[in-house]
């Protein structure tokens, strides 16, 4: 199987709110920018911003069987970080898209999940199996 890190790029209005929220209350590593983008080590991917001049939102559509948006991007992590994550986005005060909850509970995909929205409203969804080996496996 062939091994990668994941890339996303995406733009926003406000640079420096963006290097706030990502940089400040995610605490992801700044790496290579310039004065109209910049690049983020997203939990060991790379996250490229760039500014723009204006941006149309698209209306948001959900899964029919969910309140969970179809378009969202995000990280697994371990159960412990993720917790740490939860309690520290409590702590500050952080607005939660999704409040965290469960799963699939009793399924092989049951997994904790929590979504909150960068100040551009993109979906950004937190989330760790229950089982950490479950992640592909069918259910």
């Amino acid at each position: 199987m062939l091994q990668g890190k994941f890339h996303i790029a995406f733009a926003t209005t406000d640079l420096k709110r963006i290097k706030a929220f990502y940089g400040g209350l995610l605490g992801c590593p700044e790496g290579r920018s310039s004065t109209h983008w910049v690049d983020y080590n997203f939990f060991g991917h790379q996250l490229t911003i760039q500014e723009v001049a204006r941006l149309e939102r698209v209306k948001r559509v959900y899964n029919p069987k969910s309140h969970v948006p179809s378009e969202h991007w995000g990280i697994v992590l371990d159960m412990d970080d993720w917790k740490k994550l939860r309690d520290r986005f409590k702590k500050v005060g952080v607005t939660f898209f999704i409040e965290p909850y469960t799963v699939m509970k009793g399924d092989v995909g049951e997994q904790m999940s929590l979504f909150i929205e960068d100040p551009d409203g993109h979906a950004i969804e937190f989330k760790a199996m229950a089982e950490k080996g479950n992640l592909f496996k069918k259910g």
